[in-house]
């Protein structure tokens, strides 16, 4: 982690809740981190562990109802975005922190052109006319590596391929040059070749626009080719936030080495089972006491089942893990 330089992202015992019809829902759990510019971040965990639900609440993209924010800081540059009224949000979403959604053909509007859709953006946000606009959504285009722009920007989202729209949600993102960029799973449905041109893609604007980034994923490939740090979350919580190299030689959550040990590899000549983490992820409307990876953990003991354990540095380092006797080797016998 970075100590000369302050973060442009620090988020504070962040809490979101959603309301539910079986009661409340706390998706995100006392969550704490920072991202320093330039750096790339990976947010990491199984499908429902909290990590899109934190990148939607740093945009103020929650939607209430059901959900909200009930605590925590979320401080871009100093300013607290979770204390900002929607029309103030407005200003900053899009012009100092921008998200490249999912999905981008549920992102982009499909009844009106590429072209339309980046023009608004930057006319809003830049305060460009509508012909200086185009001028810029074209370059942009271009910048990202799509062919013919001058073209391309008067297509509509279906004209294009999955990897072409999302090509074009990452120039939308990056037209007014941001500060942050939240990445929620940009290379989802797209084939390997296209997921490794649009991550390079990514890592090459970055350099260019000297802006962080926030990578939300399942693919722990895909976070050791491009991130600095990693964070794993688990049932809404951080249970780990440590540098890359770090967490893939010297994993110190027993989750984090479950999923480790959990990526198809070639083991030997023969066939052999994948090796899973047993259990299930328990219900977000009943949750143990103590750990909450206690159930599937081959560490766990009486004092994990009591105790929950606090998010903390390991033995002075800058990793933190929350884990009441952490993993010191890759201790994945019994996984």
């Amino acid at each position: 982690m970075p100590t000369d330089q302050s973060p442009v992202l620090s988020v504070r015992n962040l809490v979101v809740e959603f309301s539910t019809e079986n009661g409340i829902v706390r998706a995100v759990d006392d969550v704490s981190f920072d991202v320093y510019p330039n750096e790339t971040v990976g947010l990491v965990g199984e499908s429902g562990c909290g990590k899109t639900v934190t990148g939607l609440s740093l945009l103020g993209l929650i939607p209430s109802p059901p959900g909200r924010i009930v605590s925590g800081q979320i401080l871009l540059d100093g300013t607290d975005l979770a204390t900002l009224t929607e029309p103030k949000m407005r200003e900053i979403r899009g012009s100092e922190i921008s998200m490249i959604f999912q999905e981008p053909m549920t992102a982009l509007n499909p009844v009106f052109t590429i072209g339309n859709q980046m023009i608004d953006v930057l006319m809003c946000h830049r305060r460009l006319t509508r012909r200086q606009s185009r001028a810029a959504a074209i370059e942009m285009l271009s910048k990202v590596g799509i062919p013919v722009p001058d073209q391309r920007v008067d297509e509509y989202p279906h004209q294009l391929s999955g990897g072409m729209r999302q090509r074009v949600m990452i120039a939308m993102a990056l037209s007014c040059d941001p500060k942050l960029l939240v990445a929620d799973e940009p290379t989802t449905a797209l084939d390997v070749t296209t997921q490794a041109q649009v991550l390079e893609q990514i890592n090459k604007l970055q350099d260019e626009f000297h802006m962080a980034v926030i990578l939300i994923t399942h693919d722990l490939g895909v976070v050791a080719e491009t991130c600095r740090r990693g964070i794993v979350m688990y049932c809404g919580r951080v249970i780990e936030n440590a540098s890359i190299e770090g967490l893939f030689e010297r994993p110190l959550h027993p989750y984090t080495v479950g999923l480790l040990e959990s990526i198809p590899r070639i083991r030997t000549e023969r066939l052999v089972e994948l090796p899973i983490i047993p259990g299930r992820v328990p219900n977000l409307l009943h949750l143990p006491d103590g750990c909450r990876f206690a159930g599937r953990c081959f560490k766990v003991s009486d004092h994990c089942r009591r105790v929950s354990p606090v998010l903390q540095s390991y033995e002075g380092s800058t990793d933190y893990v929350a884990c009441h006797t952490p993993c010191r080797a890759r201790e994945a016998a019994n996984v």
